[in-house]
C-alpha cells in the first residue's frame, strides 16, 4: 500500500515519507507537491527506491513487454 506521511514542525519545516512505492517513481509522486512546499532542503533515498518492481503473473510479463516494445524504435522478435 503506498503512504505519504507528513510531518510538520513548528519553524515551518515540512517532512515527507513516502513508503509502499518501489522505485524511482517515488519521484513522481511526490514532484507536484514538492513543488507546492518550496526547496527541497535534503532528500534521503530508502531501499524501496533501489528495488525493482516484480511481476507477479502472466498477464503482467505480458503487459511490460508490449509498453517496452511501443517505446523503442528497434524490432523485438
Amino acid at each position: 500500500m503506498e503512504t505519504l506521511e507528513f510531518i510538520i514542525y513548528p519553524d515551518g519545516r515540512v517532512e515527507e515519507r513516502v513508503t509502499g512505492v518501489i522505485g524511482a517513481s517515488c519521484a513522481e509522486v511526490t514532484a507536484m507537491i514538492e513543488a507546492k512546499l518550496g526547496i527541497v532542503a535534503h532528500r534521503e533515498l530508502t531501499s524501496e527506491n533501489f528495488a525493482q518492481k516484480q511481476i507477479t503473473s502472466q498477464s503482467d510479463l505480458q503487459s511490460d513487454r508490449v509498453s517496452n516494445t511501443e517505446n523503442s524504435n528497434f524490432s523485438h522478435w
